[in-house]
């Protein structure tokens, strides 16, 4: 099972910021924070457990999260469909003038 900054850091890779402070990759951010776009914010939803005997025998984390831009026409949800196996997006919205492009991924 890959940790949860691997995939940070893969999340990092696909906006481009790598060596950029800040990354603009938020985990569970707080209320807080004032968050810069283009961005991907990100939770631990859950695991995906695979049993067998009555007995869980592999497991994966699941997390839900947005990729959040100002542009109507982001190619970051491709980016990352061609880049990850486990992903899917749900239904797009906008809210404060913001794209809001919703996945799950199992990572």
């Amino acid at each position: 099972m890959a940790s949860r900054l691997d995939l940070h850091n893969e999340f990092i890779d696909v906006l481009g910021t790598t060596g950029k402070t800040p990354s603009r990759v938020y985990f569970q951010p707080p209320p807080s924070v004032l968050m810069e776009y283009d961005a991907i914010r990100y939770k631990l939803a859950g695991k995906y457990v695979m049993r067998a005997d009555n007995k869980a025998y592999s497991w994966t984390n699941q997390y839900d999260g947005v990729v959040i831009t100002r542009n109507a026409e982001c190619e970051i949800p491709d980016i990352m469909l061609a880049r990850f196996e486990m992903i899917n997006f749900g239904t797009p919205y906008v809210s404060n003038n913001l794209y809001h492009y919703p996945f799950t991924i199992y990572y």
